[in-house]
């Protein structure tokens, strides 16, 4: 990783008509820009299928893709669908917002529709496609059709529990009975991977790589925990026994109950933690680097018994530490990765950075917070880390600097020379763009200047998050010649030498 920088974006903020952003032609558009802006990154939030709180870290499949964001225009143009079906949807009020309401009633059906009319034409093609991600897919659409079956409820309380506990009885029976809803939610797969590999295509064509998270967690209600939960801490009823979460801090008296399934690494152990070798592949196959999520989780972890309403009465807990993510980094040499380090970071999390050679996370919005350690201020970093303004859990510039405590933005102003002729948060990127750090990245809402409206998730909250959205004709020329202008002075594109 050559000194470069690159853009936080997620793949439903983009603008469309259908109501949330797809990896279709708005996608391609938004590489256009990054590439015309002298980006050489496009970070975007993990791309499966959102569940409970419409949250992209608490997805039924740790390998799928989510169907919301599979484009329809392209399946109008492949005879799919009938652009009359499309446009006489209302799919929402608000073009700045996502609608999951709107999509979960609306957005499947139709999609539905595109499987029944391409499933023969499309067979062989799927076929080859089904066989080569059997090692997931299988679950995965037997998962989601038992979950229509039974009114979308969370698996540990399906009433049959032949189907919850995956007695070989229910399964053979089920696969028959659900034969159509298994075939359809295979065919949406096929359709997401195949816009997806095109549009990373051209994402390289254009010069532009993408960075993707892998949340450390799986959600509970997922395939992964269903399919899997030998791999899991749950009891003979495959039910949790303990789940995730983070302590409490001055951001929260109660901590995070993020409530997931935690690990059974000593079960991991024992086929030298394949599962999570398993998982990375799926990653790989969509990303070109991977930011590991709560990467202090691998040295550590806050464990919370089942039933607790807050994080509270939770516990440290070892974990696998070098082993797991040694064993993540040599079966992938390809790939490259960043740690993020951020949270409550020991000793041994620090000696678990170092050991792995991963570089860290330096948050600006944290490096003028006069609660936070100062390590994240610009003239400490090493060239071997990712400087970010914020990332999608914290606000945008501006609404950092509408909602901190005055005398941090004063001491924002001070140490980076902050002024009205350049911006607040211009001047905030130039401060980052001007460091050492080998890659440098921003939301595009600090770009664009916007505020706390435009943040993406506030953690511990429930409701009113991944909403945001770009609109046609933010995107424009001068905002990406100003960018590139940025990108040469700073000489930030990998390859180039520093140049005004």
């Amino acid at each position: 990783m050559g000194r470069s920088c690159g853009v936080i974006a997620a793949i439903s903020s983009l603008p469309s008509p259908y109501g949330i952003g797809t990896i279709g032609a708005a996608a391609r558009s938004f590489v256009n820009f990054l590439a015309q802006a002298g980006q050489s990154w496009w970070q975007v939030l993990p791309v499966g299928p959102t569940s409970y709180g419409d949250s992209p870290y608490q997805s039924p499949s740790s390998f799928a893709g989510n169907p919301y964001l599979i484009d329809l225009d392209q399946l109008i143009e492949e005879g799919l669908l009938d652009k009359e079906e499309v446009t006489a949807i209302g799919w929402g009020s608000d073009p700045e917002r996502v609608d999951y309401g709107v999509l979960f009633r609306e957005r499947l059906p139709l999609l539905r529709r595109a499987y029944r009319r391409g499933w023969r034409r499309d067979q062989t093609e799927v076929a080859a496609f089904a066989q080569e991600h059997a090692s997931w897919l299988d679950d995965y659409a037997l998962f989601m059709a038992l979950k229509q079956h039974f009114g979308m409820t969370a698996w540990t309380q399906w009433p049959d529990e032949g189907a919850r506990l995956r007695t070989s009885e229910a399964l053979t029976r089920y696969r028959v009975e659900l034969a159509d809803d298994i075939r359809c939610h295979t065919y949406l797969q096929y359709l997401f991977f195949k816009q997806w590999d095109a549009l990373r295509a051209h994402a390289h064509g254009r010069g532009v790589r993408i960075i993707g998270d892998m949340p450390i967690y799986v959600a509970l209600d997922s395939a992964d925990a269903w399919a899997g939960p030998q791999w899991f801490q749950l009891d003979e009823d495959n039910l949790p026994t303990r789940v995730a979460g983070v302590p409490p801090d001055y951001f929260n008296a109660d901590g995070q109950l993020w409530g997931n399934p935690l690990y059974d690494y000593d079960a991991m152990r024992s086929d030298g933690f394949g599962w999570w070798v398993r998982r990375m592949g799926g990653i790989a196959s969509l990303y070109d680097m991977v930011r590991l999520d709560h990467f202090r989780g691998f040295e550590s972890y806050w464990s919370v018994p089942a039933g607790e309403r807050t994080a509270k009465h939770g516990r440290w807990v070892k974990g696998p530490g070098m082993e797991l993510v040694g064993a993540l980094l040599g079966s992938f040499p390809q790939l490259s990765f960043i740690a993020e380090d951020l949270g409550y970071v020991t000793p041994e999390v620090a000696r678990l950075l170092e050991d792995s050679g991963l570089p860290g996370m330096k948050v600006l919005e944290l490096a003028f917070d006069s609660r936070e350690a100062t390590s994240y201020l610009p003239h400490l970093y090493d060239r071997h880390c990712v400087c970010y303004t914020g990332t999608h859990d914290n606000a945008p510039i501006m609404g950092w600097r509408d909602e901190a405590a005055p005398a941090d933005v004063q001491t924002a102003i001070d140490y980076l020379g902050l002024n009205s002729d350049e911006g607040f948060n211009w001047g905030v990127i130039r401060g980052g763009m001007a460091s050492v750090a080998d890659l440098f990245m921003a939301q595009i809402q600090d770009y664009l200047g916007l505020g706390s409206a435009s943040r993406m998730n506030t953690p511990g909250y429930v409701g009113g998050n991944w909403q945001w959205r770009l609109t046609e004709g933010q995107l424009t020329d001068q905002l990406a010649m100003r960018m590139a202008k940025m990108v040469r002075l700073y000489g930030r594109k990998e390859g180039s030498s520093w140049q005004r």
